[in-house]
């Protein structure tokens, strides 16, 4: 039996080492450099492809088999530029651990990758050439499938991959992405043996807009035989621009497991932040997740947060969002207390407000209560009353997404206000909004930014922002119902109460009716349509018994005429912009008031030195005067607009020393006007009678008057004229009586 042995173990010994012979004459005499010309030659025969091989082309055969090789590129199809390209790279594998079906690789190393993918406008890639291949043989029906065996477990020592650049060009679209400066290193990579990856890379694209620099390290484990992925130690760290976002930085860390075949899924420490620019608003943003595990039949979280900041235009905004629990599973789920903290600082006040409610619901049905929704806000700041305001409203919202279904009601104090709110949203596709909506009263302005005194002095001698257009698409698809009534509001400074605002929008038309107020001692009554669609307005309304100047004063901040009555409106108008809807102003108007004044100007105090006037004063230009003003008992005037411009030939003024008459345009679209008026008095000092010419033009903001002093000397002149040739008559007719008198006399002696 020794015998036996001893000759196997020569046997095998013998053939070790003819087959390590063979091996070592094979690496010793085989020159693959010399294959060269043959590789390339059928390169081109098979793929109309140059394929280069400018460096050397190393074997290896024991204790490895390995190849490495370099300046190795490929050009396009049938053409000479370059489709990808290696500048080095080499592989080798253990022998001996092949026979046992174990594949074992002292190192893959690869510098200097590129290579570009284009998808030409035909629809067809750079590619295609390379991935279409012949259909194989099929098996014979008659033989068996030969049963799965053991897979091939492998070992790699190390990934060393460095200098790779790749993009990707769609002429079809024009969008362009690459990823360049790609490396990776990592450690021994085997089934359930712990690998550290370290990979950066630039990732650059066109739509969207991307430029980012990213690195990522962490400890990579699998287990192939049980589908297990691990990731421990995350440390990612990426930045750049994205879209409109600059100054992008991102960081992620943690652990992550997952078990795809048994739906297991987890998280531990995890933790996301992310910071930027966009525009003048800088923000931040960091998601914590300590504890999340999802399963097949049950998910749970503990103390998941997101943490928020923003110092933009509207202030320096601080959020932090907290589900202290979560725990159910598809068909059933609960959070304790969803609890959102937001506090918000502007210049002159400052606002916190905080938001709790249990949630329930099931992901699976898509549905989700807010049962007892608790909503507290505090407004701080100056102008508020005593300084400082607190309130809160209560509530619920339910919410089934399967239907399309969102149903909600409020109740209770917001800011200085108490509100009673009910709304419904169905079909998110084209949204259905019902809405119905209380308030007592309400004050818009405290809670406004204010324009400083030096802001509007820089803003003065700043060139002006071009206009923006305003887009009404959002309308279209808008299909909403609701009412609105408030007791009391402020809002732009004007004043009204008992508002009502009754709105109906479908197909983009919306609807404002009624649209009514009581406002500065008189009523509006009205309504308002839009057309989204062609960007058309119409509005008609009457105001009744209002007192003009106050309200003139708080809307547009305007001093032009004093009284109390009525006012009507009829216009349609057309645009995108403030300027062009003023500019398309079409339609009618009236004014009629009583016992008010003209401002800026006193008419009878002008002529009341008439007498004092020389014969070379011919016309004054003055400028509006606060301290001045016409009054009237009666102004009645209609307005025929078209294109912007209010015509007008009918004024009315009278009072207890003159009447004026007038025509002219308002300019609506370039807020100017250019008017002539005829002030006629009833007695001047001389106790005659006078016509005043007076043409008002200007901007609104500096308007002028011309006195046409020339036109009233004129006029007094030609009554003082009319008055001695009438005094003459009667002169000639005293004196004409006076000798018939004495004829009468002499005649009867």
């Amino acid at each position: 039996m020794n015998k036996y042995l001893k000759y196997g173990l020569w046997a095998v010994g013998g053939l070790v080492g003819l087959v390590a012979a063979a091996i070592a004459f094979l690496a010793l005499t085989f020159d693959p450099n010399s294959y060269k010309p043959q590789i390339i030659q059928a390169v081109k025969d098979s793929k109309q492809r140059t394929l280069k091989l400018d460096g050397d082309i190393k074997l290896h055969f024991f204790p490895s088999i390995g190849v490495s090789l370099g300046g190795v590129s490929l050009s396009e199809f049938q053409s000479e530029q370059e489709f990808a390209a290696v500048e080095s790279a080499s592989v080798s594998l253990k022998l001996l651990p092949l026979f046992s079906k174990r594949i074992v690789v002292d190192e893959i190393a690869v510098s200097g990758v590129k290579a570009r993918l284009i998808k030409y406008r035909t629809g067809k890639t750079n590619l295609d050439d390379l991935m279409s291949k012949e259909e194989p043989p099929a098996a014979p029906t008659s033989t068996p499938a030969a049963p799965a065996g053991m897979p091939m477990a492998f070992d790699i020592a190390a990934v060393q991959l460095d200098k790779t650049s790749l993009s990707y060009s769609d002429e079809t679209t024009g969008a362009r992405y690459s990823v360049s400066d790609l490396s990776l290193r990592s450690g021994r990579i085997a089934n359930s043996v712990p690998t550290n990856i370290d990979l950066a890379m630039h990732i650059q694209s066109n739509k969207p807009r991307l430029d980012i620099t990213a690195q990522a390290r962490a400890t990579l484990t699998f287990d192939l035989e049980k589908a297990l992925y691990r990731v421990q130690g995350l440390d990612l760290q990426a930045n750049g621009t994205a879209l409109d976002i600059t100054g992008l930085a991102i960081k992620a860390g943690g652990d992550a497991s997952a078990l795809p075949e048994a739906q297991q899924f987890a998280l531990k420490l995890f933790s996301l932040s992310a910071s930027g620019v966009k525009g003048k608003d800088r923000f931040e943003a960091r998601l914590d997740a300590p504890d999340l595990s999802l399963t097949a039949d049950k998910f749970s979280g503990e103390r998941v947060a997101l943490n928020a900041k923003l110092d933009g235009a509207m202030g320096n905004v601080v959020a932090s969002l907290l589900l202290p629990d979560v725990e159910g599973n598809a068909r059933t789920f609960k959070v304790s207390s969803l609890q959102l903290n937001v506090d918000l600082k502007q210049p002159e006040q400052a606002f916190k407000l905080k938001f709790s409610s249990p949630v329930t619901g099931s992901i699976e049905a898509q549905q989700f209560n807010l049962s007892d929704l608790r909503l507290a806000l505090n407004a701080s700041g100056d102008k508020l009353p005593g300084k400082s305001i607190d309130s809160e409203l209560k509530g619920g919202i339910r919410a089934d997404l399967g239907r399309q279904n969102i149903e909600g009601n409020l109740e209770g104090g917001l800011l200085q206000s108490q509100i009673k709110a009910k709304f419904a949203v169905k079909n998110f596709g084209v949204p259905m909004i019902r809405y119905d909506l209380e308030i007592d009263q309400f004050d818009v302005d405290p809670y406004l930014p204010k324009k400083t005194a030096e802001a509007k002095t820089k803003g003065e001698g700043k060139k002006k922002e071009p206009e923006q257009p305003f887009d009404l698409s959002a309308l279209e698809a808008l299909n909403l119902e609701g009412s609105l009534r408030i007791g009391s509001l402020k809002a732009a400074n004007i004043k009204v109460a008992q508002l009502r605002v009754d709105v109906k929008a479908k197909n983009g038309i919306v609807n404002v009716a009624p649209l009514s107020a009581r406002l500065y001692q008189g009523s509006l009554d009205g309504k308002v349509s839009v057309n989204a669609a062609s960007n058309n307005f119409t509005a008609n309304a009457k105001l009744s018994g209002v007192d003009i100047a106050p309200l003139l004063k708080d809307a547009a901040e305007l001093e032009l005429v004093e009284g109390r009555g009525n006012v009507l409106l009829d216009l349609v108008t057309k645009g995108n912009t403030v300027t062009a809807l003023k500019k398309a102003l079409n339609g009618k108007a009236a004014v009629d008031l009583a016992n008010g004044a003209i401002k800026g100007i006193n008419l009878a105090k002008l002529v009341q030195g008439v007498q004092s006037l020389s014969r070379e004063t011919t016309t004054q230009t003055l400028g509006v005067d606060k301290n001045e003003k016409t009054t009237f008992s009666e102004f009645k005037a209609s307005f025929k607009i078209r294109n912007g411009v209010a015509h007008n030939d009918d004024l009315a003024v009278k009072s207890t020393v003159l009447r004026i008459s007038g025509n002219g345009d308002i300019d609506v679209g370039r807020d100017s006007i250019d008017y002539n008026a005829k002030a006629i008095f009833a007695k001047t000092e001389q106790g005659k009678t006078g016509t005043l010419p007076v043409n008002v033009s200007g901007p609104f903001d500096d308007l002028k008057f011309r006195i046409d002093y020339a036109a009233l000397l004129k006029d007094v002149a030609k009554q003082k004229l009319d008055e001695k040739k009438e005094q003459l008559k009667e002169d000639v007719k005293a004196k004409a009586r006076e000798e018939l008198k004495k004829s009468l006399k002499g005649l009867f002696k």
